[in-house]
């Protein structure tokens, strides 16, 4: 058994204010916890995976598909997201949202400034 903390890992700013830690995860899938500042943006991507999510503070937009559809997930929100969907997030609001991805297979780290 893997046991890793988010005291354990140093988390990496991938874009600016966008901070990620990679946890625990194995051959089929991985962890990682994401912290978003008020006014950040993850920039519109999409990865060979699948993504599942849970938003255990703030609210966070999501910006889904060429069509570029808005979806709020807030506390308590858990989502999902196909592989290869094309999607992007802003945090529009005052606090800082934190949340889990579960990546499927494994996502090491986002790689957002070139064209993962």
């Amino acid at each position: 058994m893997e046991r890793v903390s988010t005291d354990s890992v140093e988390a990496v700013e991938a874009v600016p204010d966008v901070h990620l830690s990679v946890l625990a995860g194995s051959d089929r899938v991985n962890v990682q916890h994401f912290r978003i500042e008020p006014g950040a943006t993850v920039p519109a991507h999409s990865h060979d995976q699948e993504q599942v999510g849970y938003v255990v503070s703030g609210e966070l937009t999501f910006v889904v598909g060429e069509d570029e559809r808005e979806v709020v997930v807030g506390p308590g929100d858990s989502y999902a997201l196909d592989a290869d969907e094309l999607h992007g997030a802003e945090n529009r609001g005052d606090v800082p949202v934190e949340g889990l991805d579960v990546f499927s297979p494994p996502r090491r780290m986002a790689d957002w400034g070139e064209g993962e």
